[in-house]
């Protein structure tokens, strides 16, 4: 009779593990764990029927595949999107955003307009922050408009920022 001998190892972390199979004529498999002091950390046998091996051998996978999930941290879910992310801003909208931004008091709490506002208008607040400036409004200050210098700063040109000036390349012409 012939024996048939498999072995293999591989290295997880600070582990080597080593595995042996035989068949003769009955499969046996042999683990061991040996960690970097030399201190064995895992051990076991496993006797099984020759014509055994290969279910048994997908059972041991979806075991260990299962093991191995409960050690693992849990996927991180996608990020949940606000329902108008990515649509385009109309007229109206901002019309809306600027006269709400405005009518407001300076004393009003600035996060809690702006996370208001987002709410209302089902986008992030980082989306609200940069619109109130596209719009001519201060982001930082409720009911105020963005002054001159703030739009430059911001790189906007708002609403309210007079308008866009180009000196003339030649005599005549240019836009104003």
């Amino acid at each position: 009779m012939t024996t048939t001998t498999y072995e293999t190892q591989t290295r997880i972390g600070t582990t080597t593990y080593l595995l042996r199979a035989a068949a003769d004529p009955d499969l046996s498999m042999e683990l061991t764990g040996i960690d970097t002091s030399g201190a064995t950390v895992a051990e076991g046998t496993l006797r099984l029927p020759a014509d055994a091996s290969a279910t048994v051998g997908r059972l041991l996978a979806q075991v260990l595949e299962a093991l191995g999930k409960l050690g693992a941290p849990p996927p991180r879910s996608p990020r949940s999107r606000p329902a108008n992310a990515n649509h385009p801003w109309t007229d109206d909208l901002d019309a809306h955003l600027r006269a709400t931004w405005l009518s407001a008091s300076p004393l009003t709490p600035t996060t809690d307009l702006i996370r208001t506002l987002a709410r209302d208008h089902q986008r992030s607040a980082t989306s609200i922050r940069a619109r109130l400036a596209k719009v001519g409004c201060d982001p930082d200050i409720p009911g105020r408009l963005l002054s001159p210098e703030a739009a430059d700063v911001l790189g906007v040109q708002g609403r309210t920022q007079g308008v866009l000036r180009a000196e003339p390349d030649s005599p005549g012409g240019g836009v104003e």
